[in-house]
């Protein structure tokens, strides 16, 4: 009996931890800097989005592909005071929506879990299957 080692329950498992772990720090890095009106070049920080790919020759695990930036408008708040305001009292501010990335994190925690949970439940089929050799 021959066992193939490409891409097992466990390499699978292992691979959705680590690429919920990427987009977790993604989500958290965007949160960190919903305030950020200058993140360099005179520009709000922008978005972050972690995009994940697939290897489609064989049914396997998830790898990150790149994290891109979100090109969708800066938020304008009336804020003259603020040193990064324009002419008319303008800043714009990051195209971060915070409603949104915690969406994000609790998909991307529960992904997490998921691929926790199929490890567990591995290891007790090996325990079960050791067992029942004995």
């Amino acid at each position: 009996m021959e066992i193939s080692s490409n891409f097992g329950p466990i390499d699978i498992a292992i691979s959705g931890l680590q690429a919920q772990n990427k987009d977790i720090d993604v989500i958290s890095s965007n949160v960190a800097n919903a305030r950020t009106t200058n993140a360099g070049k005179g520009e709000p920080y922008r978005r972050l989005e972690a995009r994940f790919k697939t290897d489609k020759e064989q049914m396997g695990g998830v790898s990150l592909d790149k994290i891109m930036q979100d090109m969708s408008d800066f938020n304008p708040v009336l804020d003259p005071g603020n040193p990064d305001a324009d002419g008319q009292g303008y800043v714009r501010m990051p195209n971060v929506n915070l409603a949104t990335e915690l969406i994000n994190l609790n998909i991307a925690t529960r992904a997490y879990q998921a691929n926790a949970a199929v490890l567990k439940r591995y290891q007790q089929m090996v325990e079960t299957s050791l067992e029942l050799l004995r």
